[in-house]
């Protein structure tokens, strides 16, 4: 028993080989080559039937998991209930009222929105406007005319908006 704990005592007491991280991993690298490589080189011929019989297995299982999932789609498809389709429900279209800057496009105009608002901070009326182009079919409104429209489906790139009416004309 002398013997065996003096062994292991001479091991304590070596100085261990310190590496440097990369020289580490090279050697861990080449150990596992070793272990993987255990025949020689191989020839060309060898390389590509290897590949082949690789390919093939990894082919077999993408067929079986894609059988599967196309059984569990199927599986699924039944068991569900299909929904029926919603009805179309209509909202409420926002209505602005503003004055006519533009009526020089045919069936267009383009209106200014003034708002004034408190601002959250500092509490003082912040005044800012938006101009948007609304549809007006008989080319009823002309510049300075106070008016209403209503948001619509997308008529052009620009226009998702329409005349109701002229609230105002222009003096």
């Amino acid at each position: 028993m002398a013997e065996s704990q003096d062994t292991t005592e001479d091991a304590a007491t070596e100085p261990q080989e310190v590496l440097a991280p990369k020289e580490r991993r090279a050697r861990a690298r080449a150990t596992k080559a070793a272990k993987t490589r255990t025949r020689g080189p191989l020839t060309p011929e060898e390389r590509h039937a290897e590949r082949q019989t690789i390919r093939a297995a990894k082919a077999a299982e993408r067929r079986t998991g894609r059988a599967k999932a196309t059984a569990k789609a199927k599986a699924s498809a039944h068991q569900t209930a299909v929904t029926p389709p919603r009805e179309h429900v209509a909202g409420t279209q926002k209505v602005r009222q503003g004055v006519v800057v533009s009526d020089k496009a045919d069936k267009t105009i383009t209106v200014r929105i003034d708002v004034a608002r408190r601002h959250r901070q500092y509490q003082k009326i912040v005044r800012t406007s938006q101009t948007l182009h609304a549809h007006d079919e008989s080319n009823d409104a002309h510049i300075g005319d106070t008016v209403t429209v209503r948001e619509a489906r997308p008529l052009s790139r620009t226009k998702r908006w329409r005349l109701i009416e002229v609230v105002q004309r222009a003096k």
